[in-house]
């Protein structure tokens, strides 16, 4: 590559760049944090038996949701293991000066949605929490990424991490996406054409004027699922759309500062000549709304598609696993749950387009639908818009915010053998239950599997 001319990526990597090891990996300063319940009392166990303290609590962010119920926060958690978990996270807060946004807190929320919506997220920055989807902070042009519980001792004991730079990845997406297309079957196309391994050892840049044209929430989802399809993190170079998003918001930058910030954040965008180590470009009028039928996010097809012909033993298995035959219509399968929520598709965007679909009609007989918001102030939205009356009139039963269905590890399971639509992010074995059948889809595809109890081709 050029040393005068860099990608996004580059640009935003090498400025936090501390220290390079000869013939090794960098030192990489991190500028946020986020915590949640889960991956983070390892990590500070392992501080208390070094007898280390947490660095820079200032730059941490800590949030319950994974093991939070969505139902009666305001009562005691009944799992042990879920309130032991919050507990602790409360009590090592505490301990350690880490503002925490609990439940029954304002800004209590799902860690990849509160941390933008509170202004908390902003380009150019390094982000990193104990959580794979992580990469949802890139749609801001920041490098986000998971990491594991070793690491989140590392960051609480010094701010920084050691690593090697990932590779860069660009996916380009030009041309008018046909009707009734969302962020997240733009996202779920790309990955049914490129793989779940296909972005190993990148990261990813977004680039084309599908992206350019999205809302930072649809952008926020696409990022989200980089890490579906193997990639390090995902990111979208900011613009007038991510600037107006971030203004005024509650940790955004202000007066003077934030003219500052300005001026460098529109430095951020990948140079004319820079060079990518893999690249790949999409036409939009190619892709049609998306549901996936497997165990895992690139078994994905067009709604109007029948089940495809499974091409190896790990897709015959998945088949099985879901109860499907090669060549079946979609519109056999039974669906009894649909989940609207999770921090892929949990943002008030979502929330409107399914209302808006939904306005009038009444849900299935059969169907039980989740209506699960992914913050508090998500939730406040629902109710100012009126949206909530919508959900209630057509049978759709609003919950408290959460992780909740996208993975079993609270209340909020789907019971073995069921198939549940899902606006979540991963469809493996088992992930919203055992032996339940998930089939990912975006909120408007959800809100239409509803109201009619089976997928369903959208009337032009």
């Amino acid at each position: 590559m050029n040393n005068d001319k860099k990608t996004l990526f580059d640009k935003v990597w090498d400025a936090h760049v501390v220290e390079t090891i000869p013939d090794g990996p960098q030192i990489i300063y991190i500028d946020k944090h986020l915590i949640h319940e889960v991956t983070s009392p390892q990590a500070f166990a392992e501080l208390g038996a070094r007898n280390l303290e947490v660095f820079r609590p200032k730059q941490i962010v800590a949030t319950a949701d994974h093991n939070v119920p969505t139902l009666d926060q305001d009562l005691p958690i009944r799992d042990d293991s879920s309130r032991n978990q919050v507990e602790q996270l409360t009590e090592n807060c505490k301990k350690n000066n880490i503002e925490l946004y609990g439940l029954g807190h304002p800004y209590q929320g799902i860690v990849h949605i509160i941390a933008p919506e509170l202004g908390v997220t902003q380009p150019g920055m390094s982000i990193v929490c104990g959580d794979s989807h992580t990469s949802t902070h890139g749609a801001f042009g920041s490098i986000a990424f998971g990491i594991g519980t070793s690491q989140v001792a590392q960051v609480f004991a010094s701010q920084c991490l050691l690593l090697n730079k990932p590779k860069s990845m660009r996916i380009t997406v030009n041309g008018t996406l046909n009707k009734n297309v969302q962020p997240k079957d733009v996202i779920l196309y790309i990955i049914s054409k490129v793989g779940t391994d296909s972005g190993t050892g990148y990261f990813c840049e977004y680039a084309g004027n599908v992206f350019e044209e999205m809302s930072m929430e649809g952008r926020m989802t696409v990022c989200n699922m980089s890490i579906e399809m193997g990639a390090r993190g995902g990111m979208i170079a900011p613009d007038e759309t991510t600037f107006d998003y971030v203004k005024g918001r509650t940790f955004a930058p202000k007066g003077e500062e934030w003219e500052e910030k300005l001026e460098y954040w529109k430095t951020l965008k990948t140079d004319d000549e820079a060079v990518f180590d893999a690249e790949f470009s999409f036409d939009a009028s190619d892709i049609y709304p998306m549901i996936t039928y497997g165990t895992n996010p690139g078994m994905g097809i067009s709604i109007s598609q029948n089940i495809p012909n499974p091409q190896n033993e790990s897709e015959k298995k998945a088949l099985k696993y879901m109860g499907l035959k090669a060549g079946q219509a979609l519109s056999d399968i039974k669906v009894n749950y649909v989940f609207i929520g999770s921090c892929t598709n949990a943002r008030i965007e979502d929330f409107r387009s399914a209302a808006n679909y939904i306005k009038g009609k009444s849900k299935s007989e059969h169907v039980q639908v989740l209506i699960v918001p992914g913050s508090q102030q998500v939730l406040k939205q629902i109710f100012e818009e009126g949206l909530d009356k919508v959900f209630n009139e057509a049978g759709f039963q609003i919950r408290q915010p959460g992780c909740s269905a996208c993975l079993a590890m609270n209340d909020d399971k789907i019971p073995e053998g069921e198939y549940c639509v899902s606006t979540s992010n991963r469809n493996f074995e088992g992930r919203q239950g055992q032996g339940a059948r998930t089939i990912l889809a975006s909120p408007l595809t959800a809100a239409k599997v509803a109201i009619e109890g089976r997928i369903s081709v959208f009337e032009n």
